[in-house]
């Protein structure tokens, strides 16, 4: 339903974690400063970051184990 969060958890939640570890009190000089940046936030989420809801497990391990 339009405007209900419930509805979108998880966008919520990881909007929510995003804006905490990489968006709030950033200043990038340039839009290429900020792809750069931004790519490396992601591949750190993705690759190094563990998630307590995926047991520990970054989301790319949870994925490999899952296949």
């Amino acid at each position: 339903m339009k405007g209900c969060p419930y509805d979108n958890a998880v966008a919520e939640a990881m909007f929510k974690v995003f804006k905490t570890e990489f968006a709030n009190g950033a200043h990038f000089s340039s839009l290429e400063q900020l792809a750069l940046e931004l790519d490396d936030y992601v591949h750190w989420f993705n690759n190094i970051r563990i998630h307590g809801t995926l047991g520990y497990l970054t989301p790319v391990e949870f994925k490999q184990q899952t296949l």
